[in-house]
Parts: C-alpha cells; structure tokens; sequence
C-alpha cells in the first residue's frame, strides 16, 4: 500500500516534525508513505472575499496537481464524516480489499480550500468538529493512519 499525505506549507516546530517521523518510521512495515507538500499562498492583510477567493483557488489547483493519479482521495474537510479509528481501519482494508494500491490524503491550508477539492475527493473525512492547525492536524493524521494498521494486524493500539 502506498499512502501520499498531499498538504499545504512546511511544518516549523520541531516537537510537530519529531511526532511525524516517529510515526511515519512506525510505518514502514505497513506502506510506503510520502509527503508531498506546496508553499502557502500569501493571504493579504484583511483580504477582500475576491481575494480570499483567489487565494484559495491558487492553492487548490496546486494541490489538485500533486495529487498522483489512480489515487483514492480522502481529503480532510470539517464538513466531512467522522469516523472512529476502527472504521478508518475498515476503510483502508476495504478499498485494498478492492484493488485501491494508492490512497491519497488531501489536507488544505489556514484558509482551507474551493469546492473544486470536494469535488475531487472520494470521500470527507472530518477529525472533529474543533479546528486544528493544518501543521497539527499531518502529526494527528499519521498516528491514525499508524492506528488503523495496527487494528487491521491485530495488534495492540490503545492502552
């Protein structure tokens, strides 16, 4: 299985990058994992909703063309469902169950994203309905994706 995590911006602060690695070398034995990331479009002061609207449409074209192709999409979206962590598990088993090699999650900037993403995606996941920094939200995301191997092996995931 190879799983992409498509975002937007760097991630700065090192406890942030510490956990993501932690996670991403748990990995290895389950999938490939990359991070393909784009730089954040620069928000104007105050923007005016044209410009928000541009900005936003800049950044979703870009991540729309990292995207690799024959990719199940799952883009994170606070309208998006909620799912437990076994459910995530039976989501991933299902779709390689079905053939599905590649699955891609999509995870939008400080300011989000235009609906061309939604419309892109296979399926909304939602963390939560609280809002996360898009830099903590990667760490939250590869421990869930390590969690829903871990239930899918058997093993032990929740002390």
């Amino acid at each position: 299985m190879k799983i992409t995590i498509a975002c937007v911006g760097k991630i700065k602060e090192k406890y942030l990058t510490q956990g993501i690695d932690e996670f991403t070398k748990r990995l290895t034995p389950f999938c490939k994992l990359e991070t393909l990331s784009i730089n954040e479009e620069r928000m104007p002061d105050n923007p005016s909703p044209a410009e928000k609207e541009l900005v936003l449409d800049k950044e979703t074209k870009r991540l729309i063309a990292i995207i690799p192709e024959n990719s199940y999409v799952i883009l994170l979206d606070v309208i998006g469902k909620q799912i437990s962590s076994p459910e995530l598990a039976e989501k991933v088993d299902a779709l390689t169950l079905s053939g599905t090699s590649h699955i891609t999650f999509v995870i939008g900037g400080a300011f989000g994203y235009t609906d061309a993403l939604r419309k892109r995606a296979d399926f909304a996941l939602s963390f939560s309905k609280m809002t996360f920094t898009h830099q903590m939200i990667r760490l939250l995301l590869v421990e869930q994706i390590y969690r829903a191997f871990m239930i899918s092996s058997g093993r032990k995931y929740h002390w």
